[in-house]
């Protein structure tokens, strides 16, 4: 049960027999708040698993074609990140859930009153991104839980080292920012291997259904790993929505967009999802397609509109669980052989890259 404290003041009734006044120095008031402020700049570095490997710097290129299923890891400039500090020896939160914005050119900074930490000696440090409001810390097992939504998760969420600072040495903190959520795509060609037949099917939609879209995500200041907590919160995301010929072999594999097909990952529509477990008939990819109207010796088989079919995630994955941080592209193989015979399904695993394309054509 809630207490509640009710503090009673006395009015004392005083009789002013004389006025009194009072000078202010205003500017020494001013010198003394600015000799208070702490501003604090952070080195921003995005890597694909926490681990330095190479400086992309901030807002690099989303979308480089590094190898299959793999992307370029990233931040948006525009999305302010989250920031959580405890006095390190207390564990008492003295930085709670700051917003800390770019000042452009990937330079990002924060100003606080010093005074905040006057018995405090060295403050543990930790960040996410995109900040979210309502994160809760653990005082007792120093975690904190973050709450992300559908629209946050869109923003592909970040989480970074611990980082242990003194107060006196607060001018420049650097943090490591690595992925958590996982992020997914698709690829599609013909592989049917009679030439006749090949080069007939076109995508009309593709929907990949009951993904995981909202979710707790709970870190460990000091011992760098965290977890994450399912809302059991799902929802559909239609990746095309279009009419695009498929084409034919493995050579002439695409990535899916929104309403083409893609050479390369860039052009690609991709979303983020929860890390979850996969479960028996729960995920799964709708692919609706066309066949042309096409002949096999004297017969003639007519154009086959809005075929639908139904593909498990179920048994594609190691475990049937999605790890964090990974990146999950499922390739589509259509079949004409039999305009009934099934759609070929399996999914590659990757990390996200940090290399930086200085060349156009890479992408």
């Amino acid at each position: 049960m809630k207490s509640i404290y009710r503090i009673s003041v006395p009015i004392l009734l005083l009789v002013m027999l004389g006025a009194c006044t009072q000078d202010y120095d205003y500017d020494e008031i001013a010198q003394s708040a600015k000799e208070q402020e702490q501003v604090t700049k952070f080195d921003i570095l995005v890597t694909r698993d926490g681990k330095v490997v190479a400086n992309n710097g901030i807002g690099s290129t989303r979308g480089a074609d590094v190898s299959a299923g793999s992307m370029e890891a990233s931040m948006d400039p525009d999305i302010p990140f989250g920031l959580i500090g405890v006095d390190a020896e207390s564990k008492k939160v003295v930085i709670n859930n700051e917003m800390v914005y770019s000042k452009g050119g990937g330079n990002y900074e924060i100003s606080f009153n010093s005074k905040w930490w006057k018995n405090t000696e060295a403050i543990d440090i930790s960040a996410y991104y995109p900040h979210v409001g309502d994160v809760i810390y653990g005082n007792e097992n120093a975690t904190y839980t973050i709450p992300y939504d559908a629209s946050e998760l869109d923003a592909g969420p970040l989480v970074s080292n611990y980082v242990q600072a003194a107060v006196d040495n607060m001018d420049l903190i650097p943090l490591v920012f690595k992925h958590i959520s996982n992020d997914i795509g698709f690829k599609i060609c013909d592989v049917t291997p009679d030439e006749q037949l090949q080069g007939l099917m076109h995508l009309r939609k593709l929907t990949a259904c009951n993904f995981a879209s909202s979710g707790f995500y709970v870190d460990t200041l000091g011992l760098g790993r965290g977890e994450w907590r399912s809302q059991s919160v799902y929802r559909d995301v239609v990746i095309f929505d279009g009419d695009a010929l498929v084409g034919v072999g493995s050579e002439n594999e695409m990535h899916v967009g929104l309403n083409s097909l893609s050479k390369t990952i860039g052009g690609a529509h991709r979303f983020y999802a929860v890390p979850d477990v996969i479960k028996l008939g729960f995920q799964f990819v709708e692919v609706v397609y066309d066949v042309d109207e096409f002949h096999v010796g004297n017969t003639v088989y007519h154009p086959l509109k809005d075929q639908v079919a139904k593909y498990m995630i179920y048994g594609l994955l190691p475990g049937n669980k999605c790890q964090d941080g990974k990146q999950y592209t499922f390739h589509i193989g259509l079949d004409l052989t039999n305009v009934y015979k099934q759609i070929t399904f399996s999914a590659d695993v990757s990390d996200w890259e940090t290399k930086i394309y200085e060349n156009n054509d890479d992408f």
